[in-house]
């Protein structure tokens, strides 16, 4: 290729991602022939399988699938003689039934390779878990075997046809069925093209060469007693339950697509697969929840299948019909009994990991662009938060920081002294973040790259060479991360002495790790690249940003002599990447629509494990327009993760650059995120023990009201406040529905609003409809200082939202916000409670339960009193007998604050103290 056409090329590539969405360079189903195969098929038209040779041993019961007859060939040609597959079922505590089904590879037709299964994803004492419950095997009649599960129910296993259903012991009742619409097939590996049949594969200008054949499997899942199922992210929708893609008044649809993928200013309402893929789906009714998870990385399509799809005049009621349909791996999948949906989400992260606890700052606000030119810019956005009384925890550096897109370098002319930049944004408290994306640039003269190629570290083409593709450097390739080793050295390249001009303070953002390749079929890597231990790509492709998470989180672990808990923001994730740190939602659009789409997007990411999550505020294509921008910051301040974006070519958009009012809006908002820290923090804590979400659909807490179970514009942040946001321009009111029969206060006056009813709210520029639940208490620390980390000495408030019996609970959670010291017992977990008439503080975390300690000279300096009569005057603590004054206060510290609330002003205790406030 001629130098000025090498040029051309590259040109065309490194900006044709900043372009709008083009879906004729994606494939749909009918382009993608196992979902197509998949998708034509009838109940029951399949050759059945039965099963044969039942035993139990080891804790897990083993069978053989045979066929009845010859399994399905893609072409017209005929198939290779049938083989049996290998089934295996096991037991997990906390209520999880695993289904195993893989080739027979001891059949001497089987083919030498075997079939990829997807490693490091469940937690590694899985193995042996299974063992902790032993089945109990039972015929209720011939041709069935059934073995009693957790929790009250039982797995029943038909043995012609083949199909699984789990139920409740005592009545009988389903509630998952597997196969029992006969679509399950599984597609042999084969050795020989049959006589005429093609299995190269071809899209657009790029061939797939297939060189193992169709191997793709599908079969259906039924969820029994749900209204709604959810799950299965990333797609971008305003719903918040999965709509039907197939059935009657379906006209055309498409399946949700699991495909990592770099997709620029996508849709706001498609089925199309984003940047991540976890493929756990969960249902709900108002009697129970279910879930269901498929270990599998190869691309993924589900149907939903609306009531009739399989008899038009017999509808199917109180059930949805899903088909799962994947083009390779196993059959390694997970059904969890529940029965509540927090029970679901405990034994899916009993598998996949609860996520990791973050640094304190890393929950502050953080300011991001493509990008801070140099270090002058960077002093000058960082002054101008403080100028400005805008707090901020993080400034991040984008793809132009570096040495021409080599990453772990500085691009020397702009950033001069880095280490010195880093500094000085550290004396405020504040961190810095940098990208590093997996394409390396392919230059002889940078470091890693050479070392790379040296040891033979890169994915290889179908052809066994290093694979070249295009990416922001022009050429690069990409370290095979599916190899342990290869993560081990990636690992090591985090450290002080290999990333040149890093600092403590600085931490990292993996981007373009779906992987991203400009000039690959879908802006990929073709499938039938070769990674470690001869997996092609196909098999892999939805994992391949998660090892690479994966491997920079350790790296950071390592640097830190596993003193600091690592900070690594990634765009592709896949089950199990919660583990490793956070995610955001891509490449959206400043639009109202995306706004608005960003919160089911978010709730679907925290109900499958991904808690610390966000989307970028403002949008990160296009220039939003002042309310837009004002509506996403006060909106994106109840975000797990709190970040503002933008893209090269828009207008710069610090938040004071839209003139002094909404200076002041944006400011408010911002305020609002750090004065609730302590409860975040105190959430996130709770996420990492027990998996559940921060920012919560209202039907977790409120499982059997109907009215919630479809509600994506309003949300849950822990189990005490509610947030609806305003997603129109020139909004003057908003319908808020509030769950439950007790009141809900609004935290704009304190005023109680009746709940299990939707109240029309008038809407205010400076806020979003945000409510306290009665029954809970909230701390605040609500003094604002330059970052989080400087306010970590300042005093708390308690918000007090009293229930009809006059009482409300709640946490707090804090420890050093910053290394591991918490897991050997270095932290505070106190517990607050009111009733007749009394506040009691007491320590909610296990006594000695390490060598570490944790203390805290905190003082409370308000106890904010919702619900309480306006008799109350005095309030006595103890010990000690001190006695105060109960007046009204404002329920915020900004200035033009009314005094709305009955506050108790410098009780002046100690938060690691026990204590009493009694309320004379």
């Amino acid at each position: 290729m001629s130098p000025l056409l090498s040029l051309l090329l590259i040109a065309l590539l490194l900006t044709t991602p900043t372009s709008a969405w083009k879906k004729e360079e994606f494939r749909d189903c009918n382009q993608t022939p196992f979902c197509k195969r998949a998708r034509t098929r009838t109940p029951h038209s399949i050759p059945s399988l039965s099963v044969s040779s039942l035993s139990l041993s080891d804790g897990a019961i083993s069978a053989r699938l045979i066929p009845s007859q010859p399994l399905e060939s893609p072409s017209d040609s005929p198939p290779d003689p049938p083989r049996a597959l290998i089934l295996r079922l096991s037991v997990y505590t906390p209520g999880a039934l695993r289904l195993e089904i893989d080739e027979d590879y001891s059949d001497p037709s089987a083919p030498s390779y075997r079939r990829f299964r997807v490693p490091d994803v469940l937690l590694p004492d899985i193995d042996d878990r299974h063992k902790l419950y032993l089945p109990r095997v039972s015929s209720d009649s011939p041709g069935v075997t059934s073995f009693y599960l957790p929790f009250g129910f039982e797995a029943v296993v038909h043995h012609d046809p083949f199909q699984i259903q789990v139920r409740r012991a005592s009545n009988k009742e389903p509630v998952l069925s597997f196969n029992s619409h006969g679509l399950f097939d599984f597609e042999q590996l084969r050795t020989n093209k049959s006589d005429g049949e093609e299995w190269e594969e071809r899209f657009r200008s790029h061939t797939d060469t297939r060189p193992r054949g169709p191997q793709s499997i599908s079969f259906d899942v039924s969820f029994h007693g749900a209204d709604f199922v959810y799950g299965i992210p990333e797609h971008a929708s305003t719903s918040l339950s999965l709509r039907p893609t197939r059935g009657p008044g379906i006209d055309f649809s498409e399946p949700y697509r699991l495909f990592n993928l770099d997709v620029f200013e996508y849709l706001h309402e498609s089925p199309f697969g984003l940047y991540g893929s976890i493929p756990f789906m969960l249902s709900h009714g108002p009697k129970s929840s279910s879930g269901f998870f498929w270990l599998n990385a190869a691309e993924m399509q589900i149907d939903v299948l609306a009531p009739g799809w399989d008899d038009p005049a017999n509808p199917s009621s109180n059930r949805i019909d899903t088909l799962w349909m994947a083009e390779a791996g196993v059959v390694d999948a997970f059904f969890f009994v529940g029965p509540e949906t927090k029970n679901v989400l405990g034994q899916y992260l009993s598998l996949t990991g609860t996520p990791a606890m973050p640094q304190h700052f890393a929950v502050g606000y953080h300011q991001c662009r493509w990008n801070y030119r140099d270090e002058e810019d960077v002093d000058t956005v960082d002054a101008g938060f403080d100028s400005h009384d805008i707090p901020y925890d993080v400034l991040w550096l984008d793809i132009e920081h570096t040495d021409g897109k080599r990453y772990f370098t500085w691009d020397k002319t702009l950033f001069p002294d880095p280490v010195g930049m880093q500094k000085r944004l550290a004396a405020k408290g504040r961190h810095m973040v940098t990208i590093v994306d997996p394409h390396m640039k392919r230059d002889d003269s940078y470091w890693l790259h050479k070392e790379a190629t040296e040891k033979g570290y890169y994915v290889k083409d179908a052809s066994g060479r290093d694979f070249d593709g295009w990416c922001w450097p022009g050429s690069s390739s990409y370290p095979d991360m599916l190899n342990p080793e290869i993560r081990e050295w990636w690992s090591e390249k985090f450290s002080f002495e290999n990333y040149k001009g890093s600092t403590p303070s600085l931490y990292t953002w993996n981007d373009m790790n779906e992987p991203s390749v400009f000039n690959g079929p879908e802006v990929t890597m073709p499938r039938d690249a070769v990674h470690y231990g001869d997996v092609e790509h196909r098999e892999l492709h939805n994992a391949y940003g998660y090892y690479f998470h994966m491997a920079s989180s350790e790296g950071l672990v390592k640097r830190g002599e596993r003193k600091d808990r690592p900070f690594v923001l990634s765009r592709a994730f896949f089950a199990g990447t919660q583990r490793y740190g956070a995610i955001w939602t891509g490449d959206n659009s400043a639009d109202w629509d995306h706004l608005k789409a960003s919160v089911p997007m978010i709730i679907t990411l925290g109900l499958t494990g991904m808690t610390f999550s966000g989307a970028d505020v403002g949008g990160f294509f296009g220039n939003p327009e002042p309310e837009l921008l004002v509506r996403w910051y006060q909106l994106g301040a109840f975000y797990p993760f709190f970040r503002g974006h933008a893209h090269l070519d828009t207008k710069r958009r610090e938040p004071w650059l839209f003139g002094e009012r909404n200076t002041a809006l944006i400011r408010e908002a911002v305020h609002v995120r750090y004065s609730l820290l302590p409860y975040f923090y105190t959430l996130f804590r709770e996420a990492s023990t027990s998996g559940l979400p921060i920012m919560r659909p209202l039907w977790l807490e409120f499982p059997q009201d109907k009215e919630t179970f479809n509600n994506g514009e309003a949300f849950m942040v822990g189990p005490a406040l509610l947030v609806q946001g305003v997603y129109q321009a020139g909004e003057k009111s908003v319908s808020v529905y509030l769950p439950g029969t007790e009141s809900w206060y609004y935290l704009r006056n304190g005023a109680a609003y009746q709940g299990g009813v939707s109240h029309k709210m008038e809407v205010f520029e400076d806020s979003i409809p945000t409510f306290q639940k009665a029954g809970t208490i909230v701390p605040r620390k609500d003094r604002f200082r330059r970052s989080s980390t400087q306010m970590v000495n300042d005093p708390y408030t308690l918000v007090i939202a009293l229930n009809s019996s006059k009482s409300a609970e709640g946490e707090l959670y804090l420890d050093d916000g910053k290394s591991y010291e918490y897991e050997e017992g270095a932290f505070m977990h106190r517990h607050f409670i009111f009733s007749d008439n009394k506040l009691v503080s007491t320590n909610k975390g296990r006594i000695n339960v390490g060598k570490k300690k944790f203390s805290s000279e905190c003082l409370i300096e308000r106890v904010i009193l919702l619900g309480l009569s306006a008799n109350a005057k005095k309030a006595v603590i103890e010990p000690g007998n001190v006695e105060v004054d109960i007046e009204l206060g404002p329920l915020s510290l900004r200035a033009g604050s009314s005094p709305v609330a009955l506050t108790i002003r410098k009780p002046n205790v100690h938060i690691a103290d026990d204590w009493t406030i009694r309320i004379l």
